[in-house]
Protein backbone atom coordinates (compact mmCIF):
# COMPACT_ATOMS: atom_id res chain seq x y z
CA UNK A 1 0.00 0.00 0.00
CA UNK A 2 1.04 3.62 -0.50
CA UNK A 3 2.29 5.48 2.56
CA UNK A 4 0.78 8.93 2.88
CA UNK A 5 2.81 10.10 5.89
CA UNK A 6 6.45 8.97 5.52
CA UNK A 7 7.46 10.13 8.96
CA UNK A 8 4.67 8.47 10.95
CA UNK A 9 4.15 5.32 8.89
CA UNK A 10 7.77 4.65 7.94
CA UNK A 11 10.46 6.39 9.97
CA UNK A 12 8.80 6.31 13.40
CA UNK A 13 8.04 2.60 12.89
CA UNK A 14 11.63 1.54 12.11
CA UNK A 15 13.54 3.98 14.32
CA UNK A 16 13.46 1.60 17.29
CA UNK A 17 14.04 -1.59 15.26
CA UNK A 18 16.93 -3.40 13.62
CA UNK A 19 16.65 -2.75 9.90
CA UNK A 20 18.05 -4.48 6.82
CA UNK A 21 18.77 -2.12 3.91
CA UNK A 22 18.73 -3.78 0.47
CA UNK A 23 20.16 -1.31 -2.05
CA UNK A 24 20.26 -1.69 -5.85
CA UNK A 25 23.42 -0.94 -7.84
CA UNK A 26 22.60 2.42 -9.37
CA UNK A 27 23.67 5.96 -8.46
CA UNK A 28 20.17 7.13 -7.48
CA UNK A 29 19.86 4.18 -5.05
CA UNK A 30 23.30 4.97 -3.55
CA UNK A 31 22.27 8.61 -2.98
CA UNK A 32 18.98 7.58 -1.33
CA UNK A 33 20.97 5.14 0.81
CA UNK A 34 23.41 7.90 1.90
CA UNK A 35 20.50 10.14 2.99
CA UNK A 36 18.88 7.32 4.95
CA UNK A 37 22.22 6.36 6.54
CA UNK A 38 22.69 9.98 7.68
CA UNK A 39 19.20 9.96 9.25
CA UNK A 40 19.91 6.60 10.93
CA UNK A 41 23.13 8.02 12.33
CA UNK A 42 21.23 10.96 13.88
CA UNK A 43 18.85 8.60 15.69
CA UNK A 44 21.27 5.73 16.39
CA UNK A 45 19.22 3.23 14.37
CA UNK A 46 20.82 -0.20 14.04
CA UNK A 47 20.97 -1.33 10.44
CA UNK A 48 22.77 -3.70 8.10
CA UNK A 49 23.46 -2.70 4.50
CA UNK A 50 23.42 -5.33 1.74
CA UNK A 51 24.05 -4.32 -1.92
CA UNK A 52 21.93 -6.29 -4.42
CA UNK A 53 22.48 -6.16 -8.18
CA UNK A 54 19.56 -8.37 -9.26
CA UNK A 55 16.61 -10.52 -8.18
CA UNK A 56 18.78 -13.54 -7.35
CA UNK A 57 20.94 -11.53 -4.94
CA UNK A 58 17.82 -9.99 -3.42
CA UNK A 59 16.32 -13.43 -2.73
CA UNK A 60 19.62 -14.76 -1.34
CA UNK A 61 20.06 -11.74 0.95
CA UNK A 62 16.48 -12.10 2.22
CA UNK A 63 16.88 -15.83 2.94
CA UNK A 64 20.17 -15.23 4.78
CA UNK A 65 18.78 -12.47 7.02
CA UNK A 66 15.08 -13.24 7.45
CA UNK A 67 15.57 -14.84 10.88
CA UNK A 68 17.40 -11.83 12.37
CA UNK A 69 15.29 -9.02 10.85
CA UNK A 70 11.59 -8.22 10.65
CA UNK A 71 11.94 -4.82 8.90
CA UNK A 72 13.39 -4.56 5.40
CA UNK A 73 13.96 -1.36 3.43
CA UNK A 74 14.36 -1.87 -0.34
CA UNK A 75 15.86 0.99 -2.37
CA UNK A 76 15.30 1.04 -6.15
CA UNK A 77 14.26 -2.60 -6.24
CA UNK A 78 11.13 -4.59 -5.49
CA UNK A 79 8.25 -2.36 -6.61
CA UNK A 80 7.65 -3.81 -10.07
CA UNK A 81 7.21 -7.49 -9.10
CA UNK A 82 4.99 -9.35 -6.62
CA UNK A 83 7.38 -9.31 -3.64
CA UNK A 84 5.36 -11.69 -1.47
CA UNK A 85 5.30 -14.32 -4.21
CA UNK A 86 9.06 -14.06 -4.84
CA UNK A 87 10.23 -13.96 -1.21
CA UNK A 88 7.47 -15.95 0.57
CA UNK A 89 8.01 -14.08 3.87
CA UNK A 90 6.48 -14.80 7.30
CA UNK A 91 3.44 -12.74 8.25
CA UNK A 92 5.31 -10.61 10.81
CA UNK A 93 7.84 -9.37 8.20
CA UNK A 94 7.46 -5.84 6.80
CA UNK A 95 8.87 -4.34 3.61
CA UNK A 96 9.30 -0.62 2.99
CA UNK A 97 9.92 -0.11 -0.72
CA UNK A 98 11.37 3.12 -2.12
CA UNK A 99 11.69 2.45 -5.84
CA UNK A 100 11.57 4.63 -8.96
CA UNK A 101 10.73 1.69 -11.28
CA UNK A 102 7.24 1.84 -12.77
CA UNK A 103 4.66 0.39 -13.14
CA UNK A 104 4.29 -0.75 -9.53
CA UNK A 105 2.96 -4.29 -9.19
CA UNK A 106 -0.76 -4.22 -8.30
CA UNK A 107 -0.42 -6.81 -5.53
CA UNK A 108 2.14 -4.54 -3.81
CA UNK A 109 -0.25 -1.59 -4.16
CA UNK A 110 -3.23 -3.37 -2.61
CA UNK A 111 -1.41 -5.33 0.11
CA UNK A 112 -2.32 -3.42 3.29
CA UNK A 113 -0.30 -5.33 5.84
CA UNK A 114 3.25 -6.22 4.79
CA UNK A 115 4.22 -3.95 1.88
CA UNK A 116 4.52 -0.20 2.32
CA UNK A 117 5.43 1.88 -0.72
CA UNK A 118 7.36 5.14 -0.30
CA UNK A 119 6.36 6.78 -3.54
CA UNK A 120 5.71 10.39 -4.49
CA UNK A 121 1.94 10.54 -4.84
CA UNK A 122 1.96 13.17 -7.58
CA UNK A 123 3.62 10.76 -10.03
CA UNK A 124 0.98 9.70 -12.56
CA UNK A 125 0.69 6.08 -11.41
CA UNK A 126 -2.63 5.15 -13.11
CA UNK A 127 -3.07 2.06 -10.91
CA UNK A 128 -6.17 0.05 -11.93
CA UNK A 129 -9.11 0.06 -9.50
CA UNK A 130 -9.21 -2.77 -6.95
CA UNK A 131 -12.54 -4.18 -8.18
CA UNK A 132 -11.29 -4.39 -11.77
CA UNK A 133 -8.47 -6.80 -10.95
CA UNK A 134 -9.41 -8.61 -7.72
CA UNK A 135 -12.62 -10.42 -6.92
CA UNK A 136 -13.64 -12.57 -4.02
CA UNK A 137 -13.59 -16.24 -4.86
CA UNK A 138 -17.27 -17.06 -5.08
CA UNK A 139 -18.29 -20.54 -4.36
CA UNK A 140 -18.88 -21.47 -7.97
CA UNK A 141 -20.19 -24.88 -7.37
CA UNK A 142 -23.26 -24.22 -5.33
CA UNK A 143 -25.05 -27.09 -3.82
CA UNK A 144 -26.93 -28.34 -6.80
CA UNK A 145 -28.50 -31.23 -5.02
CA UNK A 146 -32.22 -30.74 -5.06
CA UNK A 147 -34.03 -31.46 -1.87
CA UNK A 148 -36.16 -34.53 -2.33
CA UNK A 149 -38.90 -33.30 -0.09
CA UNK A 150 -41.61 -35.17 -1.90
CA UNK A 151 -42.34 -32.27 -4.30
CA UNK A 152 -43.55 -32.95 -7.81
CA UNK A 153 -40.99 -34.15 -10.39
CA UNK A 154 -41.99 -31.24 -12.71
CA UNK A 155 -41.19 -28.75 -9.92
CA UNK A 156 -37.77 -30.39 -9.49
CA UNK A 157 -37.03 -30.19 -13.21
CA UNK A 158 -37.99 -26.50 -13.36
CA UNK A 159 -35.73 -25.67 -10.41
CA UNK A 160 -32.88 -27.65 -11.94
CA UNK A 161 -33.19 -25.79 -15.28
CA UNK A 162 -33.18 -22.39 -13.51
CA UNK A 163 -30.09 -23.50 -11.64
CA UNK A 164 -28.27 -24.48 -14.83
CA UNK A 165 -29.15 -21.15 -16.52
CA UNK A 166 -27.97 -19.16 -13.49
CA UNK A 167 -24.68 -21.06 -13.29
CA UNK A 168 -24.06 -20.64 -17.03
CA UNK A 169 -24.66 -16.88 -16.70
CA UNK A 170 -22.27 -16.69 -13.76
CA UNK A 171 -19.57 -18.55 -15.68
CA UNK A 172 -20.00 -16.27 -18.67
CA UNK A 173 -19.78 -13.17 -16.47
CA UNK A 174 -16.63 -14.53 -14.86
CA UNK A 175 -15.03 -15.24 -18.25
CA UNK A 176 -15.87 -11.70 -19.40
CA UNK A 177 -14.47 -10.24 -16.17
CA UNK A 178 -11.27 -12.26 -16.53
CA UNK A 179 -10.82 -11.17 -20.16
CA UNK A 180 -11.31 -7.54 -19.13
CA UNK A 181 -8.89 -8.00 -16.22
CA UNK A 182 -6.20 -9.40 -18.55
CA UNK A 183 -6.69 -6.40 -20.83
CA UNK A 184 -6.45 -3.90 -17.94
CA UNK A 185 -3.33 -5.57 -16.51
CA UNK A 186 -1.72 -5.71 -19.97
CA UNK A 187 -2.36 -2.00 -20.57
CA UNK A 188 -1.02 -1.16 -17.11
CA UNK A 189 2.12 -3.31 -17.30
CA UNK A 190 2.89 -2.91 -21.00
CA UNK A 191 5.43 -0.08 -20.65
CA UNK A 192 8.28 0.28 -18.20
CA UNK A 193 9.32 3.78 -17.11
CA UNK A 194 10.69 5.71 -14.11
CA UNK A 195 9.06 7.91 -11.49
CA UNK A 196 10.56 10.44 -9.06
CA UNK A 197 14.15 9.69 -8.00
CA UNK A 198 14.40 7.69 -4.74
CA UNK A 199 17.02 10.13 -3.43
CA UNK A 200 14.46 12.95 -3.77
CA UNK A 201 11.84 10.90 -1.89
CA UNK A 202 14.35 10.31 0.94
CA UNK A 203 15.33 13.98 0.98
CA UNK A 204 11.64 14.90 1.33
CA UNK A 205 11.50 12.66 4.41
CA UNK A 206 14.56 14.40 5.93
CA UNK A 207 13.03 17.80 5.15
CA UNK A 208 9.68 16.92 6.76
CA UNK A 209 11.61 15.88 9.90
CA UNK A 210 13.71 19.11 9.81
CA UNK A 211 16.89 17.05 9.60
CA UNK A 212 17.87 18.01 6.06
CA UNK A 213 21.51 18.99 5.66
CA UNK A 214 23.32 20.46 2.68
CA UNK A 215 25.00 17.07 2.10
CA UNK A 216 21.62 15.35 1.86
CA UNK A 217 20.42 17.99 -0.59
CA UNK A 218 23.48 17.38 -2.74
CA UNK A 219 22.79 13.62 -2.79
CA UNK A 220 19.19 14.32 -3.87
CA UNK A 221 20.55 16.47 -6.72
CA UNK A 222 22.96 13.71 -7.79
CA UNK A 223 20.11 11.13 -7.68
CA UNK A 224 17.99 13.26 -10.02
CA UNK A 225 20.96 13.99 -12.32
CA UNK A 226 21.60 10.24 -12.56
CA UNK A 227 18.08 9.75 -13.96
CA UNK A 228 18.77 12.49 -16.52
CA UNK A 229 22.24 11.24 -17.53
CA UNK A 230 20.90 7.68 -17.93
CA UNK A 231 17.98 9.10 -19.95
CA UNK A 232 15.36 7.55 -17.67
CA UNK A 233 13.09 10.60 -17.39
CA UNK A 234 11.67 13.16 -19.79
CA UNK A 235 13.15 16.65 -20.08
CA UNK A 236 9.90 18.03 -18.65
CA UNK A 237 10.13 15.88 -15.51
CA UNK A 238 13.82 16.82 -15.09
CA UNK A 239 13.13 20.55 -15.30
CA UNK A 240 10.18 20.28 -12.86
CA UNK A 241 12.26 18.38 -10.28
CA UNK A 242 15.21 20.78 -10.74
CA UNK A 243 12.78 23.60 -9.83
CA UNK A 244 11.77 21.80 -6.61
CA UNK A 245 15.42 21.28 -5.61
CA UNK A 246 16.37 24.84 -6.55
CA UNK A 247 14.09 26.17 -3.80
CA UNK A 248 15.87 23.96 -1.25
CA UNK A 249 19.27 25.05 -2.60
CA UNK A 250 18.51 28.75 -2.14
CA UNK A 251 17.18 28.00 1.37
CA UNK A 252 20.37 26.17 2.39
CA UNK A 253 22.97 28.26 0.56
CA UNK A 254 21.71 31.84 0.72
CA UNK A 255 24.41 32.94 3.19
CA UNK A 256 27.06 33.00 0.45
CA UNK A 257 25.83 36.31 -0.94
CA UNK A 258 25.65 38.03 2.44
CA UNK A 259 28.94 39.80 3.24
CA UNK A 260 28.19 40.14 6.97
CA UNK A 261 27.91 36.46 7.86
CA UNK A 262 29.26 34.69 4.79
CA UNK A 263 30.41 31.09 5.05
CA UNK A 264 34.06 30.16 5.38
CA UNK A 265 35.58 29.28 2.02
CA UNK A 266 36.23 25.72 3.23
CA UNK A 267 32.53 25.04 3.67
CA UNK A 268 30.47 23.22 1.10
CA UNK A 269 28.39 25.42 -1.22
CA UNK A 270 25.81 24.32 -3.78
CA UNK A 271 24.90 26.66 -6.65
CA UNK A 272 22.27 26.46 -9.40
CA UNK A 273 23.67 27.21 -12.84
CA UNK A 274 23.17 26.90 -16.58
CA UNK A 275 26.10 24.73 -17.60
CA UNK A 276 27.37 23.18 -20.82
CA UNK A 277 26.17 19.72 -21.73
CA UNK A 278 29.75 18.49 -22.04
CA UNK A 279 30.82 15.44 -20.05
CA UNK A 280 33.50 16.07 -17.40
CA UNK A 281 34.88 19.10 -19.31
CA UNK A 282 36.15 20.82 -16.14
CA UNK A 283 38.33 17.78 -15.32
CA UNK A 284 39.43 17.03 -18.90
CA UNK A 285 40.40 19.07 -21.93
CA UNK A 286 37.65 20.85 -23.82
CA UNK A 287 38.65 18.98 -26.99
CA UNK A 288 38.36 15.52 -25.36
CA UNK A 289 35.03 16.45 -23.83
CA UNK A 290 33.60 17.65 -27.17
CA UNK A 291 34.76 14.40 -28.81
CA UNK A 292 33.40 12.08 -26.09
CA UNK A 293 30.04 13.67 -25.25
CA UNK A 294 27.25 11.89 -27.13
CA UNK A 295 25.33 15.09 -27.92
CA UNK A 296 28.20 16.94 -29.62
CA UNK A 297 29.71 13.81 -31.15
CA UNK A 298 26.40 12.79 -32.75
CA UNK A 299 25.51 16.33 -33.89
CA UNK A 300 28.90 16.85 -35.56
CA UNK A 301 29.14 13.20 -36.77
CA UNK A 302 32.67 12.92 -35.39
CA UNK A 303 33.18 9.33 -36.59
CA UNK A 304 33.59 10.61 -40.16
CA UNK A 305 36.34 12.70 -41.77
CA UNK A 306 33.69 15.29 -42.57
CA UNK A 307 32.75 15.39 -38.90
CA UNK A 308 36.32 15.99 -37.78
CA UNK A 309 36.43 18.87 -40.27
CA UNK A 310 33.25 20.33 -38.79
CA UNK A 311 34.79 20.11 -35.31
CA UNK A 312 37.79 22.16 -36.50
CA UNK A 313 35.38 24.69 -38.06
CA UNK A 314 33.40 24.81 -34.80
CA UNK A 315 36.54 25.56 -32.78
CA UNK A 316 37.66 28.15 -35.35
CA UNK A 317 34.24 29.82 -35.19
CA UNK A 318 34.68 30.24 -31.44
CA UNK A 319 38.15 31.67 -32.00
CA UNK A 320 39.77 29.16 -29.63
CA UNK A 321 43.38 28.12 -30.44
CA UNK A 322 43.89 24.32 -30.64
CA UNK A 323 46.74 24.57 -28.14
CA UNK A 324 44.35 25.97 -25.53
CA UNK A 325 41.52 23.56 -26.33
CA UNK A 326 43.69 20.46 -26.07
CA UNK A 327 45.25 21.22 -22.69
CA UNK A 328 43.62 20.58 -19.33
CA UNK A 329 40.65 22.83 -18.71
CA UNK A 330 42.17 24.09 -15.45
CA UNK A 331 45.27 25.28 -17.33
CA UNK A 332 43.44 27.28 -20.01
CA UNK A 333 43.91 31.05 -20.14
CA UNK A 334 41.66 32.82 -17.68
CA UNK A 335 40.74 35.38 -20.35
CA UNK A 336 39.31 32.56 -22.52
CA UNK A 337 37.55 30.79 -19.65
CA UNK A 338 35.65 33.88 -18.54
CA UNK A 339 33.37 34.01 -21.59
CA UNK A 340 33.74 30.40 -22.62
CA UNK A 341 30.11 29.33 -22.10
CA UNK A 342 28.72 32.26 -24.11
CA UNK A 343 31.23 31.65 -26.92
CA UNK A 344 30.46 27.95 -27.12
CA UNK A 345 26.68 28.48 -27.01
CA UNK A 346 26.80 31.09 -29.75
CA UNK A 347 28.82 28.87 -32.08
CA UNK A 348 26.80 25.76 -31.15
CA UNK A 349 23.61 27.47 -32.36
CA UNK A 350 25.20 28.06 -35.78
CA UNK A 351 26.14 24.35 -35.96
CA UNK A 352 22.63 23.15 -35.09
CA UNK A 353 23.35 22.27 -31.44
CA UNK A 354 20.60 24.27 -29.80
CA UNK A 355 20.40 22.27 -26.56
CA UNK A 356 24.00 22.58 -25.43
CA UNK A 357 22.96 24.54 -22.34
CA UNK A 358 21.40 22.63 -19.45
CA UNK A 359 20.08 23.50 -15.99
CA UNK A 360 22.12 21.86 -13.27
CA UNK A 361 23.87 22.38 -9.94
CA UNK A 362 27.52 22.55 -8.95
CA UNK A 363 29.24 22.06 -5.62
CA UNK A 364 32.33 23.82 -4.22
CA UNK A 365 34.61 22.60 -1.43
CA UNK A 366 37.09 25.38 -0.75
CA UNK A 367 38.89 27.15 -3.61
CA UNK A 368 40.15 24.18 -5.51
CA UNK A 369 37.37 21.64 -5.78
CA UNK A 370 34.37 22.35 -7.95
CA UNK A 371 32.23 19.57 -9.38
CA UNK A 372 29.03 19.57 -11.36
CA UNK A 373 26.30 17.04 -10.52
CA UNK A 374 26.86 15.08 -13.74
CA UNK A 375 30.61 14.72 -12.92
CA UNK A 376 29.66 12.91 -9.72
CA UNK A 377 27.17 10.67 -11.57
CA UNK A 378 29.75 9.56 -14.16
CA UNK A 379 32.43 9.01 -11.51
CA UNK A 380 30.20 7.02 -9.14
CA UNK A 381 28.71 4.85 -11.90
CA UNK A 382 32.20 4.05 -13.23
CA UNK A 383 33.44 3.04 -9.78
CA UNK A 384 30.44 0.76 -9.37
CA UNK A 385 31.05 -1.03 -12.68
CA UNK A 386 34.84 -1.07 -12.49
CA UNK A 387 35.98 -4.25 -14.26
CA UNK A 388 39.41 -4.41 -12.62
CA UNK A 389 38.97 -7.02 -9.91
CA UNK A 390 39.88 -5.84 -6.42
CA UNK A 391 38.73 -8.09 -3.62
CA UNK A 392 35.15 -9.34 -3.09
CA UNK A 393 32.09 -8.47 -5.21
CA UNK A 394 30.89 -5.70 -2.89
CA UNK A 395 34.17 -3.72 -3.06
CA UNK A 396 32.99 -1.63 -6.02
CA UNK A 397 29.69 -0.83 -4.32
CA UNK A 398 31.41 0.33 -1.12
CA UNK A 399 33.91 2.43 -3.10
CA UNK A 400 31.14 4.07 -5.09
CA UNK A 401 29.19 4.77 -1.89
CA UNK A 402 32.29 6.27 -0.26
CA UNK A 403 33.02 8.50 -3.26
CA UNK A 404 29.78 10.38 -2.53
CA UNK A 405 31.14 11.65 0.81
CA UNK A 406 33.10 14.87 0.54
CA UNK A 407 35.85 13.48 2.77
CA UNK A 408 36.82 10.97 0.06
CA UNK A 409 37.97 13.18 -2.80
CA UNK A 410 40.72 10.72 -3.78
CA UNK A 411 38.07 8.06 -4.57
CA UNK A 412 36.05 10.62 -6.50
CA UNK A 413 39.10 11.53 -8.63
CA UNK A 414 39.73 7.83 -9.24
CA UNK A 415 36.10 7.58 -10.41
CA UNK A 416 36.56 10.55 -12.76
CA UNK A 417 39.58 8.84 -14.38
CA UNK A 418 37.57 5.63 -14.85
CA UNK A 419 34.66 7.65 -16.28
CA UNK A 420 36.94 9.22 -18.90
CA UNK A 421 38.11 5.74 -19.93
CA UNK A 422 34.50 4.58 -20.12
CA UNK A 423 33.36 7.54 -22.25
CA UNK A 424 36.31 7.06 -24.63
CA UNK A 425 35.50 3.36 -24.95
CA UNK A 426 31.83 4.12 -25.64
CA UNK A 427 32.68 6.72 -28.28
CA UNK A 428 35.17 4.43 -30.06
CA UNK A 429 32.66 1.56 -30.04
CA UNK A 430 29.91 3.82 -31.41
CA UNK A 431 32.26 5.01 -34.19
CA UNK A 432 33.25 1.46 -35.18
CA UNK A 433 29.59 0.23 -35.10
CA UNK A 434 28.50 3.04 -37.43
CA UNK A 435 31.51 2.88 -39.77
CA UNK A 436 31.21 -0.92 -40.18
CA UNK A 437 27.38 -0.81 -40.47
CA UNK A 438 26.79 -3.05 -37.45
CA UNK A 439 23.40 -1.46 -36.75
CA UNK A 440 20.87 -3.46 -38.77
CA UNK A 441 17.18 -2.78 -39.23
CA UNK A 442 15.23 -5.93 -38.30
CA UNK A 443 11.80 -4.56 -39.22
CA UNK A 444 10.17 -3.38 -35.99
CA UNK A 445 13.50 -2.50 -34.33
CA UNK A 446 17.20 -1.84 -34.94
CA UNK A 447 19.68 -4.47 -33.77
CA UNK A 448 23.38 -4.29 -32.99
CA UNK A 449 25.56 -7.03 -31.55
CA UNK A 450 29.12 -6.66 -30.24
CA UNK A 451 31.43 -9.54 -31.08
CA UNK A 452 33.75 -11.27 -28.63
CA UNK A 453 37.17 -9.68 -29.09
CA UNK A 454 35.86 -6.16 -29.73
CA UNK A 455 38.00 -3.68 -27.75
CA UNK A 456 36.55 -2.89 -24.28
CA UNK A 457 33.86 -5.55 -24.76
CA UNK A 458 34.29 -6.63 -21.11
CA UNK A 459 33.14 -3.20 -19.95
CA UNK A 460 29.85 -3.60 -21.84
CA UNK A 461 28.91 -6.80 -20.05
CA UNK A 462 27.82 -4.45 -17.23
CA UNK A 463 24.22 -3.16 -17.48
CA UNK A 464 24.73 0.60 -16.87
CA UNK A 465 27.66 0.81 -19.32
CA UNK A 466 25.74 -1.18 -21.95
CA UNK A 467 22.67 1.07 -21.56
CA UNK A 468 24.82 4.19 -21.94
CA UNK A 469 26.45 2.72 -25.03
CA UNK A 470 23.04 1.81 -26.52
CA UNK A 471 21.69 5.31 -25.97
CA UNK A 472 24.81 6.96 -27.44
CA UNK A 473 24.74 4.59 -30.40
CA UNK A 474 21.05 5.18 -31.16
CA UNK A 475 21.54 8.95 -30.96
CA UNK A 476 24.51 8.76 -33.35
CA UNK A 477 22.74 6.35 -35.71
CA UNK A 478 19.68 8.63 -35.94
CA UNK A 479 22.00 11.53 -36.85
CA UNK A 480 23.89 9.48 -39.47
CA UNK A 481 21.11 7.54 -41.27
CA UNK A 482 19.17 8.96 -44.19
CA UNK A 483 16.36 6.42 -43.80
CA UNK A 484 13.44 8.28 -42.22
CA UNK A 485 11.75 5.13 -40.95
CA UNK A 486 14.88 3.97 -39.13
CA UNK A 487 15.02 7.26 -37.21
CA UNK A 488 11.80 6.27 -35.40
CA UNK A 489 12.80 2.74 -34.40
CA UNK A 490 13.90 1.44 -30.98
CA UNK A 491 17.21 -0.41 -30.58
CA UNK A 492 18.20 -3.77 -29.15
CA UNK A 493 21.88 -4.13 -28.27
CA UNK A 494 23.66 -7.37 -27.35
CA UNK A 495 27.12 -7.91 -25.86
CA UNK A 496 28.99 -11.03 -24.64
CA UNK A 497 28.32 -11.60 -20.94
CA UNK A 498 30.22 -14.72 -19.95
CA UNK A 499 32.21 -16.54 -22.62
CA UNK A 500 32.68 -19.74 -20.59
CA UNK A 501 28.95 -20.11 -19.93
CA UNK A 502 28.07 -18.92 -23.44
CA UNK A 503 25.72 -16.08 -22.44
CA UNK A 504 25.00 -12.64 -23.87
CA UNK A 505 23.47 -9.61 -22.16
CA UNK A 506 20.75 -7.84 -24.13
CA UNK A 507 19.14 -4.44 -23.61
CA UNK A 508 16.22 -2.78 -25.39
CA UNK A 509 15.80 1.01 -25.48
CA UNK A 510 12.90 3.16 -26.77
CA UNK A 511 13.14 5.29 -29.95
CA UNK A 512 15.20 8.49 -29.93
CA UNK A 513 12.58 11.14 -30.72
CA UNK A 514 12.02 14.68 -29.44
CA UNK A 515 8.63 13.83 -27.95
CA UNK A 516 9.74 10.48 -26.48
CA UNK A 517 8.05 9.72 -23.15
CA UNK A 518 10.95 7.35 -22.24
CA UNK A 519 8.50 4.44 -21.86
CA UNK A 520 10.03 1.08 -22.73
CA UNK A 521 7.98 -1.87 -24.01
CA UNK A 522 10.88 -4.33 -24.35
CA UNK A 523 10.54 -5.80 -20.84
CA UNK A 524 7.20 -7.51 -21.59
CA UNK A 525 8.22 -8.30 -25.18
CA UNK A 526 11.38 -10.09 -23.97
CA UNK A 527 9.34 -12.19 -21.53
CA UNK A 528 6.83 -13.24 -24.21
CA UNK A 529 9.50 -14.03 -26.81
CA UNK A 530 11.42 -16.14 -24.27
CA UNK A 531 8.26 -18.06 -23.26
CA UNK A 532 7.13 -18.74 -26.82
CA UNK A 533 10.52 -20.14 -27.91
CA UNK A 534 11.60 -21.79 -24.65
CA UNK A 535 14.81 -19.74 -24.85
CA UNK A 536 17.10 -20.09 -21.84
CA UNK A 537 16.92 -16.55 -20.48
CA UNK A 538 17.57 -15.01 -17.09
CA UNK A 539 15.43 -12.00 -16.11
CA UNK A 540 17.67 -11.07 -13.22
CA UNK A 541 17.89 -7.27 -13.57
CA UNK A 542 15.61 -4.80 -11.80
CA UNK A 543 15.10 -3.14 -15.20
CA UNK A 544 12.92 -5.60 -17.11
CA UNK A 545 14.37 -4.45 -20.45
CA UNK A 546 17.77 -6.03 -19.66
CA UNK A 547 18.06 -9.82 -19.95
CA UNK A 548 20.71 -12.51 -20.12
CA UNK A 549 20.41 -15.17 -22.82
CA UNK A 550 22.23 -18.30 -24.02
CA UNK A 551 24.19 -17.45 -27.18
CA UNK A 552 22.80 -20.39 -29.19
CA UNK A 553 19.18 -19.34 -28.40
CA UNK A 554 19.74 -15.82 -29.70
CA UNK A 555 18.53 -16.27 -33.29
CA UNK A 556 15.22 -17.99 -32.40
CA UNK A 557 14.66 -15.42 -29.64
CA UNK A 558 15.14 -12.53 -32.11
CA UNK A 559 12.85 -14.20 -34.68
CA UNK A 560 10.13 -14.46 -32.03
CA UNK A 561 10.62 -10.79 -31.13
CA UNK A 562 10.32 -9.72 -34.79
CA UNK A 563 7.05 -11.62 -35.29
CA UNK A 564 5.73 -10.40 -31.92
CA UNK A 565 6.41 -6.70 -32.62
CA UNK A 566 5.58 -6.66 -36.35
Amino acid sequence: MFISDCRREFYDVIVSQRVLLLVASDVDALCACKILQALFQCDHVQYTLVPVSGWQELETAFLEHKDQFKYFVLINCGANVDLLEILQPEEDTFFFVCDSHRPINVVNVYNDTQIKLLVKQDDDLDVPAYDDIFRDEEDEEEDSECDSDGSEPSEKRRRFEEDVIERTMKRRQRREWEARRREIIFDYEQYEYHGTSSAMVMFDLAWIMSKDLNDMLWWAIVGLTDQWVQDKITQMKYVTDIGILQRHVSRHNHRNEDEENSLSIDCMRIAFEYDLRLALYQHWSLYESLCNTSYTSASLKLWSVQGQKRLQEFLADMGLPLKQVKQKFNSMDMSLKENLREMIEESANKFGMKDLRVQTFSIHFGFKNKFSASDIVYATASLMENIEKEGPETTNFIKALDSLSRGNLDKLHQGLDLAKKQLRAIQQTVASCICTNLVISQGPFLYCSLMEGTPDVKLFSKPVSLCLLSKYLLKSFVCSTKNKRCKLLPLIMAAPMDVEQGTVIMVGIPPETESSDKKNFFGRAFEKAADSTNSRTLHNHFDMSIIELKTEDRSKFLDALISLLS
